[in-house]
């Protein structure tokens, strides 16, 4: 009976006009596997390294979530604050309103921890001036007023000064990824990008601060839908970027963004202060040497657990 059911449920997967549409099952009903692979320096043929990570450990109808990050910084977007030159706005963010309003007020308000409302009230004036220009330069104010992520711009898990940006077309990069997995090993499986920077949910209502969500996830306001997310204790969850291969709705996008976030973890730190600390160096000391002795999983497989008895495997 219980066999029966399980392929009832595959089964609902259905063809609609020349794509799948797959059909709601819940959060137990999926299982997801980090792969472990080497860290992608700028200019890594990341295509290559998705391709020769998951050959023989996808299925057709899996999903292959793969981290924005990783893939923009693979493709060399990104850039060294070290160079920038700060304008006043940004001095003023740096100086004022991050250690102040951030530190004293808007921390206490998103139920921050003392941990990072600590390093908020000592914020670097020099690194986090440069660090608010370009964030000036590439979001917008309202995305520089953020703590920290200022519209997809992150600094962790990157050396020195390195920040990267998000990358221009996600979904065309999807599109990509999903037509070599199937050219080179004959799977048709479903890729989606994810990023790590939370989508607050209130019922049927899908929003957040990150620029260029999955459609259907609201974009505005900047920190001001952080604020809001958090000030609330909405339900928070990675946000995807991009979606291929499928049609599902924005509630299952959510629910996979966010297993695959999990089996993920944060690498060398969810922080610029998290990874120098666990360096034990300055926060623009961290190296590429440093980076690459940490486990790195920028490619997690998630598949419904009725669909297959065994887990992939590392090679």
């Amino acid at each position: 009976m219980q066999h029966r059911r399980d392929k009832e449920t595959i089964q609902k997967s259905i063809k609609v006009e020349g794509l799948e549409t797959f059909k709601a099952v819940w959060m137990s009903r999926f299982k997801a596997y980090a792969i472990t692979t080497k860290y992608w320096r700028p200019g890594e043929n990341y295509l290559k390294e998705i391709i020769k990570s998951v050959e023989g450990k996808i299925s057709d109808g899996d999903f292959v979530v793969i981290s924005e990050k990783a893939i923009a910084t693979a493709l060399g977007n990104i850039v060294d604050e070290g160079k920038v030159q700060p304008s006043l706005n940004a001095k003023i963010i740096a100086k004022w309103w991050m250690p102040i309003v951030w530190g004293y007020v808007l921390g206490l308000i998103c139920h921050l921890r003392q941990r990072l409302l600590r390093q908020l009230r000592s914020y670097p004036l020099e690194m986090g001036s440069r660090h608010k220009q370009v964030a000036l330069q590439y979001a917008g104010l309202l995305q520089a007023l953020m703590f920290g992520s200022e519209g997809g711009i992150d600094g962790s898990n990157l050396p020195y000064s390195y920040v990267c940006l998000p990358l221009r077309d996600a979904q065309a990069t999807a599109e990509k990824i999903c037509r070599k997995i199937f050219e080179e090993l004959g799977k048709k499986v479903y890729v989606m990008i994810v990023d790590t920077d939370k989508t607050y949910s209130l019922k049927v209502f899908h929003f957040t601060p990150r620029p260029k969500p999955f459609k259907g996830i609201h974009c505005f306001g900047g920190f001001m839908a952080y604020v809001v997310g958090r000030m609330l204790k909405l339900k928070r969850r990675a946000t995807p970027i991009a979606v291929t291969g499928c049609q599902i709705s924005v509630e299952q996008a959510l629910t996979i963004a966010e297993l695959a976030n999990r089996a993920r973890g944060f690498g060398a730190g969810r922080t610029v202060w998290e990874m120098a600390e666990r360096f034990r160096v300055g926060l623009a000391e961290v190296s590429w040497e440093m980076l690459e002795t940490i486990k790195h999983k920028p490619i997690v497989i998630v598949h419904a657990a009725s669909s297959t008895n065994h887990k992939p495997q590392e090679r």
